[in-house]
Parts: structure tokens; sequence; C-alpha cells
């Protein structure tokens, strides 16, 4: 099942559960905009090209819209919309005043010179600069995309409208980027595990943890594990993975990946089948690399007591029908992830306030909203009988129905 299908499902299962109007869940799934844009560079030997750009704007009934800017040759319409409805749902659930967007440019990244992807970046962002804003829709980085291509759309987009650092988040800090934004979705996923363990009566330090992927958001979430106390009993990314029974040293392995530019040959534990990584045996897993991980192959294979989805879409709904029927507790990608969108919202208030914040206050304001909004899905999963992930969608499309709702939206 896509990523589109899914997201519709659980909308619809939520939808049944608040018991919505018709009319209005209809309404809440159409995006509000959808925007296709050509874009024609000249590149480095004068010949011209033409890629496609779009932005997809879901839903603004709570805020400016909220999402990334990918740069990827298979940009998928379905993904994107689909995408940009799961923003809608994880702001609310995170309870930050935005509603959900996505967009992109179908390009091969790495196919293009700085100088062309500079140019590409100014040209989108002149199609688009007069349908996003600082109150309208806010874009950041995605796959493919980094603080230099937000840095580019902050100059281009403060030509016309005057200097505007509110208008991306996830930039260069000397532009007005906030700091801690490059640890915060990997921290998020560490405040969500404290919070969902501290319910079981489990601490950190008494568990166990496999983590898939050793990215930006499994490097940051094992260092800090590591250092509260957490064993990592085995890691894994696209070079290779490691495991060992009685804790790896994360430090080291860092320092490893950075020398060798690989997991593979690491002499503080011993090398393992990547894909065995999601049946190893463990407490808590923790998928951060790709959607549809956990699929109806592999989910009766899995050993763990709990499932934290760092990862976009990492279960597929088979997999989760058979994880619950086995006991595993599943912690949502719409609640879990969601740490990197929380401090992009912290960068935009520090940015329209033109008042920065110290590390410290950002770590601390993280933690409070990510441990409030594990107790409002609870409460939600309460009320409505279910799992963490419809207690999570009931409470992202109950806050944007109330929303609508109040706004005026005639039935």
């Amino acid at each position: 099942m896509n990523a589109l299908a899914a997201t519709n499902r659980n909308f619809l299962h939520a939808a049944r559960l608040l018991g919505l109007d018709s009319k209005l869940e209809k309404s809440l799934l159409i995006p509000f905009r959808e925007i296709k844009v050509e874009c024609t560079i000249p590149k480095d030997d004068g010949t011209l090209v033409s890629y496609v750009g779009f932005r997809v704007q879901h839903d603004n009934s709570r805020g400016p819209m909220k999402g990334g800017i990918r740069y990827h040759p298979e940009v998928d319409p379905d993904e994107v919309n689909a995408l940009a409805q799961l923003m809608t749902w994880k702001t609310a659930v995170a309870d930050i005043p935005y509603g959900g967007a996505k967009g992109g440019i179908g390009c091969t990244p790495r196919d293009l010179t700085m100088s062309e992807l500079e140019r590409l970046t100014r040209v989108f962002t002149q199609k688009i600069h007069d349908l996003i804003g600082v109150n309208t829709d806010v874009p950041a980085p995605d796959m493919g995309t980094n603080a230099q291509t937000m840095a580019w759309i902050l100059d281009e987009y403060s030509k016309f409208h005057g200097h505007s650092p509110a208008i991306v988040t996830g930039k260069p800090i000397d532009l007005g980027g906030s700091l801690g934004r490059e640890a915060a979705t990997g921290r998020g996923v560490v405040f969500a595990t404290e919070a969902l363990l501290a319910e079981h009566g489990k601490p950190v330090k008494d568990m166990t943890f496999a983590i898939q992927g050793f990215g930006n958001v499994g490097s940051w979430a094992s260092r800090l594990i590591h250092a509260m106390g957490g064993k990592i009993v085995a890691v894994s990314d696209v070079t290779g993975a490691v495991k060992n029974p009685n804790g790896i040293d994360i430090p080291s392995l860092l320092k490893h990946k950075e020398t060798t530019g690989s997991l593979s040959n690491f002499n503080g534990g011993d090398s393992m089948n990547a894909d065995e990584l999601l049946v190893h045996e463990c407490d808590v897993l923790i998928p951060c690399a790709l959607g549809g991980v956990l699929n109806r192959e592999n989910a009766g294979e899995v050993k763990t007591k709990f499932i934290i989805e760092a990862a976009n879409h990492p279960t597929d709904p088979e997999a989760d029908e058979i994880l619950s029927k086995k006991g595993v507790i599943i912690l949502p990608d719409i609640y879990a992830n969601s740490g990197g969108v929380t401090v992009s919202y912290f960068e935009w208030v520090q940015n329209i306030q033109g008042f920065m914040w110290d590390e410290e206050k950002v770590n601390d304001e993280l933690k409070k909203y990510m441990t409030k909004a594990f107790h409002n899905i609870k409460s939600m999963c309460r009320t409505h009988e279910c799992n963490l992930r419809m207690g999570a969608f009931t409470l992202g499309v109950n806050r944007v129905a109330r929303s609508t709702l109040s706004r005026g939206w005639e039935a």
C-alpha cells in the first residue's frame, strides 16, 4: 500500500471514530491548492534544460502551511499529496499553529553543479514567491535539499518582499537558523521514546535498542540514547550493519563512520546482514530510514516490545495488524518524528520576534511539546479505545476539524 492510500485510510478511520460529517471529511482531504510550474535554466555549458516544480498546499485552517521541498528524480504527485496531508495532521498533533504542505522539483541533484542547483532554486522561487509567505506557506529542507537551498530561497524571496528570514526554516545559523535544529528530529525521537517508556515504568537505561538508519536522525538518536545509558545492540544503514549484545560504543562508531564513510569493518562489534536488523532481538526497535520496511513478509519475525517510527511510514498497514496481534506497541511517525517540524516552528518564532534563543531553551521547549503531545495522544486513546496510531490521528484530525468549523465552514 503506498503512502497516500495508507494516509487516507488512517484519516478515514479517525474521521469515523470522531463521527465527522461526511462533507467536512471530504473537504479536509482535498488540498487547498496544488501548484505546478515550469523551471527552465541554462546549464553551465549554455544549453537550456526544463524541470517541473510543484507545491501542494493542503490546509491552512490552523495557520500558515508548512512542509519540505525535495529535489528527487521521482517526485510523485501522489506521494507529495500524502506527505502534505500528513504534515497537516502532524503539526496538529504537535499543537503548533501550522497546516501542511510539501513540494519539490523532479531532478537528480547529484547530476547538477552547485551553480546549476542555485539557478534552479532561484527560478523555482521566482515562480512561487507570491504563493508562499511568512504567514502563508513556509518551506523547509527535505530529501536532496539542505540549509544552502533554503538560503537561496530566502535571498530570492527577499528581492521581491524585503528581508524575510521567516520565509523558510532549516536555514544556516548565520541567516537566522535555530540552534538545535540539526539534532531536532533525533532528539524528538528520544523524548518521545522516553515518554512512552515512562508510561510503562521503564527507564531508557534499562532497555536494549536496535536502530535502522544511521543518517541525521539515526545517528543523533543513537548518540542521545547512548548518553542516557541505553544499550544499543544493533545499528544498520546502506553501508552495512553492526551488532554487539553488550552494547555498541556509539561515539567510536560515529568516528569510524566519519573516517571510513561506512559502518562495515567496525572493530567494536560483529558485522551482520542489514536485513536482519529489523528482526534482531531488542526491547525497542527504531526504524529511521525508508518507508515500508516492516511488511507482512517480516512482521511475524519481529522480536521487540516497542517500535518507534522515526522514519515516515515505515510500517505497512498489514504489518501493523500482525504486530498489534503480537502485542508490540508502535509509536506512530506522525508523532515520533515531529521534533524536526517543532524546532522549525521555534526557528520561525525566533525570526518573527527577531530574538534568538540559546540551545538549552530550544531543547527544553522541545521536550515540553513532545511530552505534552504524548499525554494528549494517550487521552484520545482512552476516549476512543484505540491504539497509539489512531490516538494520534484522532487528535490531529479533531484539531483541524474544530478549527475549520470555528472559522465558519458551511456544512
